[in-house]
Formats: C-alpha cells, sequence, structure tokens
C-alpha cells in the first residue's frame, strides 16, 4: 500500500504541469556569458494576448538538468527604461494554452498586459523557468525543509521512495535561478538588479519553492507569491510527516517583516481541498514575523480547484500585490479573463 502511494505521489508531481512541446518558429539573439554563448530565441509562433516571449530552449546549468527558460517581454518594451523582474516556475503552462498538457494556462500576459497598461503595476518582464516532469519534485521541493524531519521518520521515507538515492535538488535550483540565470537576465534586458524589484511566484510545489526562495535568498527577492501552496509537500496523508517540516523550516528561515512581501492563497476542491487546514499555521507564522495585511496576505478562494484555470481568474492579486505602482489610484474595476 506504501508502495502505491509514493507511485501515486511522483506520478501527481511529475505529471500535473508536464510539458508538451512543439517545434517554433525562431529569431536568435545572441549574449554572452562566462560559460557559452546563449541564443535568446523569439518565438514567432507562439499565441500571446500581448508582447512577445524569448526562449532559451535548453539553458547550461552546472546545478541542474537543462532545461527551456522564456522571457516574456511587455508590447511596450524598450531598451530606454527599467523594468521589474518576475521569476516564475512551471514556465511552460503560463503564456500558451494551446501548447500545455491540459490545454490551460495562466494567462500571464493577459494580466501582465492589463495592469501595466491600467497603471496598476510597475513595468515588469516574467523570466519563467519550465519544469522537467520527472524532476519536478526533487527540484521544487524546499530542501532544508527535510532536515526539519526527525531522522526516523526521514529513514521511512527514503524506504518508501524504493531509491537508496533519495536526492532532492531544491538548493540547486535556486543556485540555478540566483547564479546562473539572474545574471544572464540581469545582462541581456533593461531590468533592475535589486531585491526591490526582483520577485518570484509559482503554484503548489512551485508555492513551495517560492516560498523556500525568498528565505534561502531574502536579499535577491523581496516579495513571493504562492497559489495554492502544496503544504503536503507530497501526496496528502495520513500522518504527514512533510507539513511539519516544512512549517519549522518557515519558523526558523523565512524573512521578517519590514523588507518583504509575501502572498498566499488556497482553494477548497480538488487538491486544494488539503489546504485549508493549514492556513492558521501559515497565519500564525505570518504574525510571529511581524507581518501585517500590509505586507502579506493568505486568501481563502471559496469553490476554487488546483489548476491553471482557477489562478489565472485571481492572477490580478498577486500581480498588484507584489508590483502596485504606489502612484496609482485604483478607480477602475477589474476585468476577467
Amino acid at each position: 500500500m506504501r508502495t502505491i502511494l509514493l507511485v501515486l505521489c511522483v506520478s501527481l508531481f511529475m505529471f500535473s504541469c508536464k510539458n508538451e512541446s512543439k517545434k517554433e518558429e525562431l529569431n536568435t539573439d545572441e549574449t554572452e556569458t562566462n560559460v557559452a554563448p546563449l541564443y535568446f530565441q523569439h518565438l514567432k509562433s507562439a499565441t500571446l494576448f500581448k508582447g512577445e516571449i524569448h526562449r532559451i530552449d535548453s539553458f547550461p546549468s552546472n546545478y541542474i538538468a537543462p532545461r527551456p527558460v522564456d522571457v516574456w517581454l511587455p508590447e511596450s518594451y524598450i531598451e530606454s527604461k527599467k523594468y521589474n523582474v518576475l521569476y516564475m516556475h512551471d514556465g511552460q503552462m503560463l503564456f500558451d494554452s494551446l501548447t500545455t498538457w491540459n490545454k490551460q494556462e495562466w494567462k500571464v500576459d493577459e494580466w501582465a498586459s492589463q495592469l501595466m497598461e491600467e497603471g496598476k503595476t510597475e513595468d515588469f518582464i516574467v523570466v519563467a523557468v519550465h519544469n522537467l516532469a520527472e524532476l519536478r519534485w526533487q527540484d521544487l521541493f524546499p530542501q532544508k525543509a527535510f532536515n526539519y524531519i526527525n531522522e526516523v521518520t526521514k529513514d521511512s521515507l527514503k524506504d518508501l521512495s524504493g531509491s537508496k538515492d533519495f536526492k532532492l535538488n531544491g538548493d540547486n535550483y535556486l543556485k540555478f535561478i540566483v547564479e546562473e540565470l539572474k545574471p544572464v537576465i540581469d545582462k541581456k534586458y533593461s531590468v533592475y538588479t535589486d531585491k526591490e524589484n526582483t520577485f518570484v511566484m509559482g503554484s503548489s510545489m512551485g508555492g513551495l519553492m517560492s516560498m523556500y526562495a525568498i528565505s534561502e535568498y531574502p536579499e535577491v527577492f523581496g516579495g513571493a507569491a504562492c497559489l495554492s501552496t502544496h503544504w503536503p509537500g507530497a501526496m496528502p496523508m495520513e500522518n504527514n510527516p512533510y507539513p511539519i517540516g516544512i512549517f519549522k523550516y518557515m519558523d526558523a528561515n523565512l524573512p521578517k517583516a519590514g523588507e518583504h512581501k509575501l502572498y498566499f492563497d488556497y482553494g477548497n476542491e480538488t487538491l486544494d481541498q488539503y489546504y485549508p487546514q493549514y492556513a492558521p499555521r501559515v497565519d500564525e507564522i505570518l504574525k510571529a514575523k511581524g507581518y501585517t495585511s500590509s505586507d502579506s496576505k493568505n486568501l481563502f478562494f471559496e469553490g476554487t480547484n488546483h489548476s491553471e484555470n482557477s489562478w489565472n481568474k485571481r492572477l490580478d492579486q498577486p500581480l498588484v500585490f507584489l508590483l502596485k505602482d504606489s502612484k496609482h489610484r485604483n478607480n477602475k474595476p477589474n476585468v476577467g479573463f
């Protein structure tokens, strides 16, 4: 039974955001790095609301398996001004439903374009790191949280995995973003490079990783948005040790209030049905760290499930929270997609 449970767990998180790619018509633009030339490719055939996508089809790394990285630029992008940067996980699910495995998308380009045009957010670009289905759980689990699980339980989880090499790779995933990807973005595009203008966002396991990113690199990321954060850590189960480890890690490492913004949310259908029980614990941690409603959110969306179609209906909430233009007076109603 335990083996079946593991198989279900691995299957869920390997394939829930898997990538089904297709060949794209490309234009090439070269930038130099210390390692080798990298070619940003303009995906002319991408179906977008507005803006354009540049792609490195196989971004080389000393830390993680190479994978595609997309950069979305707003339609108004010009080199003479600076832009905020939003790093996002599960990058193949964000922009074009015609290329996703479930024909759903976050509608990032729709919301970003609208909110910038209305002046509700600062201008920003999006850097979207694709996942590799077979490595997604290992890459996105907050690695050091495993250290807060007692040794006996850790050993049993390793046995349950059926592998002597129980390898988590979240620390290397973050090193890839911070040490390898961000320097390329900072050089290639006209962006602010400081933490006040650098943010990270994801859902489910990507929500956990976004929390982990701002905890491990508070000097790099000024805000994190974590949608439908997968607090169970793996497949929901009785006497689950993963949430205990995750919350102990947050107690010890989540940055204190004052210089960061933290956004969490959750629904109550499909996989999200397992999340409301953890909301009070999240609130406790935020309060203990000194956060208030001005710099943190933990929002409940009744009747919403665990899908891109749910996240795209509320994506304006975290975008405005993280990237709000302080000069804007909110006198226009939101228009959903």
